[in-house]
């Protein structure tokens, strides 16, 4: 599978599963427009990793999260 396959379809998955939820991710001192821009810094950082270039969908969403909310961005449930 090609990166830009790839990518493409990590951010379906992204918009799908962000319709679908009641949560969003937030953080104390950026713009929501922001998320955008950082997640997919990480997940291009992600597709870098040798180990997680396996294509295990997974755990390279899970990388990728867990990059995003070292930069300060939490996932938080709407009210």
């Amino acid at each position: 599978m090609t990166y830009r396959t790839r990518m493409v379809l990590s951010l379906t998955l992204l918009s799908l599963s962000a319709g679908c939820s009641t949560s969003e991710w937030v953080h104390p001192s950026r713009p929501k427009d922001q998320f955008t821009l950082d997640y997919n810094k990480c997940q291009a950082d992600t597709l870098r990793d040798p180990k997680l270039q396996q294509g295990i969908q997974l755990l390279m969403i899970q990388a990728t999260e867990r990059c995003v909310q070292k930069q300060g961005w939490r996932l938080v449930e709407k009210e």
